[in-house]
């Protein structure tokens, strides 16, 4: 089989590797709840490449990506529950029906806040017929959070919770307000450290988490950008300390942890 640049080659790899007689075993082990970490994973890849302006690594995830979305279409129709095919038949439906400003016969020009007004209108609705398809259950209260899809990453979710919960008020108003709550969360993991609490130490970490992804969203910094920042400017900082050592023919182990200390401060001045 040669590569292609048609999606069906793409289909018919999958369906080869999933075949119970002849194909991967690795591939036939898994179901969707053990590809869903890979899905996410490869989307975290894909702003990678974007944050690093790689084009071709970008060329590549978004196609590490677009296997993730064949591979979660292959085993539903296994299933019998859709194919790629009807993947594909509802986003292209769904963008066509979000924007009728670009796909229907309309008069007049939309402003951004319009569009984004019509396509907030739209998905309400695309959720309440979805909800009319579902099996009846017995009513229960309906959360204004319950939009907020659980299986997006703990920042993002953190952050949309967030953000519904001040549409309607439920917010500080000043970001020193908040660097105070943040302030009262790590009062609280000091007393349980104190107090020798490993179960309440989660528990606290978590609230101090919640309350640092409020203050990023009162400043208008996104959360999980900020901390990949951090995180590269750890490593490049830590890179700095290895080289360091390396010059004086040094390892890390070698090396105390006051001494490695020095040559991070030292990374910090030369930044």
């Amino acid at each position: 089989m040669t590569p292609s640049r048609d999606i069906s080659r793409l289909l018919d790899i999958m369906a080869q590797l999933r075949n119970p007689r002849s194909g991967c075993p690795w591939d036939l082990e898994q179901d969707f709840s053990t590809i869903a970490p890979y899905t996410i994973e490869e989307a975290y890849e894909v702003a990678d490449a974007i944050a690093r302006g790689d084009f071709d690594d970008l060329r590549d995830e978004l196609g590490d990506l677009l296997l993730q979305v064949v591979y979660h279409a292959r085993m539903a129709e296994e299933q019998n529950a859709f194919a790629f095919g009807d993947v594909v038949e509802a986003i292209t439906r769904k963008m066509i029906r979000r924007h009728p400003h670009v796909f229907a016969d309309a008069e007049g020009r939309l402003t951004p806040s319009d569009v984004k007004g019509a396509w907030e209108r739209i998905k309400a609705e695309e959720k309440a017929e979805r909800a009319a398809r579902r099996p009846q259950a017995e009513p229960s209260h309906t959360s204004l959070l319950s939009s907020v899809k659980t299986g997006l990453p703990a920042l993002a979710r953190a952050m949309q919770l967030q953000r519904k919960a001040s549409s309607v008020g439920f917010d500080w108003n000043d970001p020193r307000a908040v660097l105070h709550k943040i302030r009262e969360e790590a009062d609280e993991i000091e007393a349980a450290l104190d107090r020798g609490d490993t179960g309440q130490l989660a528990e606290e970490t978590g609230d101090l988490l919640f309350a640092l992804v409020n203050l990023a969203r009162h400043i208008g910094a996104d959360p999980d950008m900020a901390l990949r920042a951090t995180n590269a400017k750890f490593e490049r900082r830590f890179a700095y300390i290895e080289r360091a050592l390396a010059a004086r023919g040094r390892s890390l182990e070698q090396t105390s942890l006051e001494e490695m200390d020095a040559l991070w401060d030292e990374a910090k001045e030369k930044e």
